[in-house]
C-alpha cells in the first residue's frame, strides 16, 4: 500500500491557490477538469517534493473545486495536513505579513498551526527538531482553534 494523496474541497480556487502556492510554497503538478461533471482538481506538492510528486513517488494535495457554490463545513472534522518547514519562526512571520491568522503560535519552536481560506486546519513542524525559542512567538497567544 502506499499513500497518494489528501483531498480538501474549497470554495475559492483563486483564494486557495493563493494560499497554498504564493503563502505556503507549494507547486501545482498537475491539473484536470471535467465540463461533465463541473468540476477542477488542482494536484500539489510541496517544494522539495515536486520533482517526486510528478513522477507519482509523493503523496500530494488535491483541491477540488466544485464549479456550482456550496458551502462546505466542518474543516476542524477533517483534522489537519502537516508540513515540515525549514525555518518555523520565518515562514509564520512571511505567513502572518501576508495577513494569515498563526492560530498556534511555535511557542516551542517546533510547532504551529494555521488555517486555509476553507477552515483545513495546517501544522507546521520544525525540521530537525525544535529551534531555541524566541519572541514574539514564545509568548505569544493562541488565536482561535486549529
Amino acid at each position: 500500500m502506499r499513500y497518494l494523496h489528501t483531498m480538501v474541497r474549497v470554495k475559492n480556487l483563486d483564494e486557495s491557490l493563493d494560499f497554498y502556492c504564493n503563502k505556503l510554497g507549494m507547486v501545482e503538478t498537475r491539473r484536470t477538469e471535467s465540463e461533465k461533471g463541473r468540476y477542477t482538481n488542482l494536484f500539489l506538492a510541496a517544494s522539495e517534493d515536486k520533482a517526486n510528486a510528478e513522477a507519482s513517488k509523493a503523496p500530494v494535495l488535491e483541491l477540488t473545486y466544485n464549479w456550482d457554490p456550496e458551502d462546505y463545513t466542518g474543516g476542524r472534522n477533517f483534522g489537519h495536513l502537516a508540513f515540515e518547514v525549514d525555518d518555523i519562526y520565518q515562514l509564520c512571520a512571511a505567513l502572518q505579513a501576508s495577513g494569515v491568522t498563526i492560530n498556534r503560535p511555535p511557542r516551542d519552536g517546533y510547532m504551529a498551526f494555521i488555517r486555509s481560506p476553507d477552515g483545513i486546519s495546517i501544522e507546521l513542524l520544525q525540521k530537525g527538531g525544535a529551534k531555541e525559542a524566541a519572541e514574539p512567538w514564545q509568548s505569544m497567544e493562541n488565536t482561535g482553534s486549529w
